[in-house]
């Protein structure tokens, strides 16, 4: 193949011929070539001109042509031939090769099913359409005998063999021929046994592991939208798989995204479509089909409109979702689909009106109370969508609105909402036309009118100071007014309470000075509004109250933030008896902890048992007093029955009294059972309880998170510090369950990104500097008192926020410093508390704040003292046998390392005498080497030093019996010496002037550190200044030195160079004369060296990623 593409082979015919039979001795022959051979064939036919393919491969390749029905490959041959030199292989052509002038007849329908469920089963892994199956479905349009291919090929015999790859084969071809075939050819099918099939196979595999081919069958519907310019085929196939439906509920989802390439007006007659069939539900034209359980489970049930409601359920879905989808969309559109879901949610038609398009057409079955709830759910679910929505249109205010990043809006700046109320309006103005589903009460329609009337006089407001909020009071307005649809009884006191205050927040009345006793502000007002709202569970409530917020913000006094705050209050909930309540519709809501929820549930399944002994540890005192007390109960109902009265006692009771002493223990196990349901309710509902509260917490964190981001210079911020901390410490110390661990971390994101690393915050803090250097040294006290590292970090972060906020503030007043950390006072300091404080110094001394918030001098001493601290704590370290003692060391070198590499990188002037001598006289105690860990944290802190860690001496001596007693070796032939390898022939002069001497025998030193003799064992440890290598020294050697160095390495080579040629002069004679025993040590000291050599590489490998650290 490469040959052919490299054009060489059409040049020489004769070389084309024998590619050709090699490849079909190979596809015969090689049988673990699988088809390779084939499909090369098959790419240079499709390669090669026609008049080379007549004059040259066509009568080589007859044989294959004419046994075209023998074999998959032989036919994928022949139709690529067909396709592509139809000259060539002209009807009459065909027919004198195998009998017939088309491929796709009557009589050939058997033989091109068998080569196709053959094609299918060899394609089973790789999961594609068979290339052969594609070229036949192309040659069936050419011959115009597409339908008949289809019905009788696939549909009558494909199809219905029970096989997963030709199953799924028949699927492909469905996919890949949707962009080839004509409208009609669409329809039919789309209407066919393959689409129904389909549609079980989508409804059968639902268990995950299933295989699952509708993402395949959607990315053929997607490819084929995106290419097709009909707006008529695109129409056809969507209403194609929308009607293809399981019991009135069509097997495609109702999101389904292939709907972004529809165009305009194919989108247009598709949305008509939805409605029509929505109003009147046409099960006729749906290809409905019901699995097998589902016939079995059949009961007596309406099957008609249990289909219609299934289908209504999931066309308002599709209405819904085309508004979500990217598709191209103008705002009739989107208005027209708002106002069709609204209607039928919460109105019913009385009588046309011309004025209101959506009574126009009646439905066919009046929608039932179902119908109308679902209708309002995806309704409200549309606001929210509404509520996000980028502006739409082309116009040049559309655009200026969309670079704002202004949502909720159409493109003259009306909200979507506001819309919508007027629409609904206008409905409740046509009671002669339209009836609402639940009428409004008198109070509820003159809270209506009154809501309208504050949403027009705030319009009509000409300041233009206040826009954030009026639009934030007028989006609220809207919101309650659209819900006094869907639960008017709950929102009218919220509505009535907005209404108030709307008036109060734009009253031009003077203000008055605020006393403790005075009535709440406004902005009180609508914070308590806002708070309630955010209880409901609604994504759309939730994020308009964020949105009203952020926008209201400014206006944000003590009192209304001192409201939020108390939510959060993790003491609060504690000393007084939450306003939360439990309903038994709670548990729909309860969504955030499905695994607690579980977990508590298999709690109280275990209590069901009887066994109270399973219950918290805290409740065993009551249990043990309930069941004494129900114990002495039992006692009495058995001595009032006499059971008790001795061994005779049985014979003393009649019948009548063992019925009386029977009800009367059946009643007492009947009350102490009640007793043990009712704690148990007390238990669940307890449990929601917690639950409902921490998410009605995570949910006002939002609050706190918009105020940080809309006001970091507001003086008020300082104000949520310590309830962020606070919560931040119960939750470290309560379980850690899900929903708690999100509360947390949550409560941390804000708290370190939101408000620590915030780019701006207050400029106003002069009369504020005393209460902030107050609080500064409260917050470091109390990080000092925590034995948490962790909390006391958020408290240090906080301090230098503040610091970082004193320091950007320039005052006449000197500030009071706060009082420093205390100072050498390691020795009477528990060690883990050194310990915990080495760890949190290591964690706040890396903070980008503090460094920001201190000059260069300030900072260098820093480091000095904090040096100076660990060198006194290490001063005092004893020996190493209680583990508190292992850990403190621990965490002062890993803070000596971290401050040693400061000074180093950042070259700070710090005298480093005394830490030195501390390290040196700590490596001089017993267990310090015996710890891995804290002897590699040792070696770690000492490479700042310039030390290195020593290598293990060899203990060479007590080998050699062992090495004697091994039996003799012959040399290998061959064998090469120590002197002739590279790395002992590459040996190079240090940079430093100091040539290192290697020696055969022991480790690598340098000639004036290495002294001759037996080492210290100081010099082993490598902390006596022989042994020490400190940076200065690397270029003190003497050049007198480095020539010695250089002259005595030369002489040795040159000796071990006349060794190695008189012993390959002499080697016969030198076998003869040298005694076995000579050879053998030799031989040995040679493999010695092998082994030092190997032993030195693996440390110098091991250590080198210690020293790029």
């Amino acid at each position: 193949m490469a040959l052919f593409q490299s054009g060489r082979l059409i040049k020489d015919q004769k070389a084309l011929l024998e590619s050709i039979q090699l490849l079909q001795q190979l596809a015969h022959h090689q049988a673990h070539l699988r088809d390779l051979p084939g499909k090369t064939l098959v790419d240079i036919l499709s390669e090669v001109p026609e008049a080379v393919f007549e004059e040259v491969l066509f009568g080589i390749l007859q044989a294959d042509l004419t046994s075209a029905f023998k074999s998959p490959e032989n036919l994928h041959l022949l139709l690529v031939g067909i396709q592509k030199f139809p000259g060539v292989l002209k009807p009459k052509k065909l027919k004198k090769l195998f009998g017939s002038p088309t491929i796709v007849n009557e009589e050939n329908i058997p033989r091109l099913v068998e080569l196709l469920q053959s094609a299918a089963k060899s394609e089973k892994k790789d999961k594609k359409l068979p290339s052969v199956g594609y070229d036949l479905l192309q040659v069936s349009l050419r011959e115009g005998a597409f339908e008949l291919f289809w019905k009788e090929a696939v549909e009558n015999e494909l199809v219905k063999e029970k096989s997963g790859p030709v199953s799924y084969m028949c699927y492909r071809l469905l996919g890949s021929a949707l962009p080839l075939l004509s409208l009609d050819q669409l329809r039919m099918v789309l209407k066919g046994r393959v689409m129904q099939h389909y549609g079980e196979h989508v409804v059968t595999t639902q268990l995950p592991d299933r295989f699952k081919f509708a993402p395949e069958m959607e990315a053929y519907v997607d490819a084929f939208l995106n290419s097709c310019d009909d707006p008529e085929k695109q129409l056809a196939v969507m209403i194609g798989f929308s009607t293809l439906t399981n019991q009135g509920y069509p097997v495609v989802p109702s999101i389904w995204r292939v709907v972004r390439h529809l165009q305009p007006v194919a989108l247009q007659k598709y949305i008509s479509w939805l409605k029509d069939m929505f109003l009147r539900p046409d099960l006729d034209c749906c290809l409905d089909f019901s699995t097998n359980r589902q016939k079995q489970n059949q009961e007596n049930v309406n099957i008609a409109q249990h289909k219609m409601s299934r289908l209504r359920k999931w066309i308002i879905h599709r209405l819904v979702s085309i508004i979500e989808s990217p598709v191209k969309k103008e705002e009739n559109l989107v208005m027209d689909i708002s106002r069709f879901c609204f209607f039928h949610a919460f109105f019913e038609t009385k009588k046309k009106a011309s004025q209101i398009p959506e009574t126009n057409a009646l439905p066919s079955e009046p929608l039932d109370e179902q119908a109308h709830s679902l209708a309002a759910n995806y309704f409200f679910g549309l606001l929210q969508t509404l509520n996000t929505l980028t502006v739409l249109g082309d116009t040049a205010e559309a655009a200026a609105l969309r670079e704002k990043h202004i949502h909720g809006v159409t493109a003259d700046g009306k909200l979507w909402i506001f819309l919508l109320v007027e629409y609904a309006n206008e409905l409740l103005s046509s009671e002669k036309h339209v009836k609402a589903v639940k009428p409004f009460t008198k109070e509820q329609r003159d809270a209506w009118e009154r809501t309208l009337q504050s949403v027009k006089n705030l319009q009509k407001t000409e300041n233009k100071s206040d826009s954030a909020k009026i639009f934030a009071f007028q989006q609220l307005l809207l919101l309650m007014a659209i819900h006094l649809f869907k639960n008017p009884a709950e929102t009218m006191e919220l509505l009535s309470d907005l209404l108030d205050c709307t008036e109060r927040a734009f009253s031009k009345e003077p203000k008055k000075k605020k006393t403790e006793n005075s009535e709440p502000g406004w902005v009180e007002v609508i914070v308590e509004i806002l708070l309630s709202l955010l209880a409901q569970p609604s994504l759309l409530i939730r994020r308009i109250s964020k949105s009203v917020f952020g926008r209201i913000c400014p206006n944000l006094t003590k009192r209304g933030l001192q409201l939020i705050l108390d939510v959060l209050d993790p003491y609060q909930d504690q000393d007084e008896e939450s306003a939360v309540v439990v309903m038994e519709e709670s548990d729909k809501k309860i969504k955030s902890a499905p695994e607690d929820t579980d977990d508590e549930r298999s709690g109280d399944s275990s209590d069901e048992g009887g066994s109270e002994e399973e219950n918290d540890s805290g409740d065993e005192d009551k249990n043990e007093e309930v069941d004494e007390d129900f114990r002495s109960q039992l006692m009495n109902v058995l001595q009032a029955g006499n059971a008790l009265g001795g061994d005779e006692s049985d014979e003393e009771l009649d019948d009548e009294a063992m019925m009386a002493l029977d009800e009367n223990i059946s009643a007492l196990f009947a009350e102490q059972q009640k007793r043990n349901q009712a704690k148990k309710d007390e238990r669940d509902r307890m449990r929601k309880e917690k639950i409902l509260r921490r998410d009605f917490k995570i949910k006002v964190l939002d609050l706190v998170e918009v105020f940080l981001s809309k006001q970091p210079e507001n003086p008020l911020v300082f104000d949520i510090i310590e309830p962020l901390l606070q919560v931040i410490e119960q939750c470290m110390n309560s379980d850690s369950d899900k929903q708690e661990v999100d509360f947390l971390q949550k409560t941390a994101h804000i708290f370190t990104n939101s408000l620590c690393r915030a780019k701006q915050y207050c400029r106003r803090v002069d009369a504020l500097q005393e209460d902030l250097h107050a609080f500064v040294e409260r917050l470091v006290k109390k990080a000092c008192k925590h034995t948490d590292s962790s909390v006391a970090l958020y408290y240090f972060s906080a301090s230098l926020y503040l610091l970082k906020v004193l320091k950007g503030n320039v005052s006449d007043k000197t500030p009071t410093p706060p009082t420093p950390l205390p100072k050498k006072q390691s020795s009477n300091i528990p060690q883990a508390c050194q310990a915990q404080a080495c760890l949190l110094l290591q964690k706040v001394l890396p903070l980008r704040e503090l460094k920001l918030s201190v000059t260069e001098e300030e900072w260098e001493e820093l480091i000095r003292e904090s040096i100076s601290q660990v060198t006194e704590s290490l001063k005092v370290a004893g020996q190493f046998r209680v583990k508190a003692e292992k850990e403190k060391v621990a965490k002062n070198l890993e803070l000596l390392n971290f401050l040693l590499k400061t000074v180093t990188q950042q070259k700070l002037h710090v005298e480093l005498v005394e830490v030195d001598k501390a390290l040196v006289a700590l490596n001089q105690q017993e267990g310090i080497g015996k710890s891995a860990r804290l002897d590699s944290l040792y070696w770690n802190v000492m490479r700042w030093l310039n030390y290195t860690k020593p290598k293990k001496e060899k203990t060479a001596v007590a080998s050699k019996p062992a090495q004697a007693a091994e039996p003799l070796k012959r040399k290998k032939k061959g064998f090469l010496p120590e002197s002739k390898k590279r790395k002992n022939r590459k040996k190079r002069v240090q940079e430093n002037g100091v040539a290192p001497v290697a020696s055969e025998d022991r480790a690598t030193a340098a000639p004036e550190e290495q002294p001759e003799g037996t080492d210290t064992p100081e010099q082993k440890k490598g902390l006596v200044p022989g042994s020490r290598k400190p940076k200065k020294h690397k270029l003190a050697g003497s050049g007198e030195e480095a020539v010695n160095g250089e002259d005595a390495v030369a002489d040795k080579k040159k000796r071990k160079k006349r060794r190695n040629r008189k012993r390959k002069g002499d080697v016969g004679n030198e076998a003869e004369q040298v005694p076995a025993a000579k050879k053998a040590k030799g031989n040995i000291s040679q493999e010695t060296q092998q082994k030092q050599d190997k032993a030195k590489k693996k440390r110098k490998v091991k250590k080198a990623p210690a020293l790029q650290e």
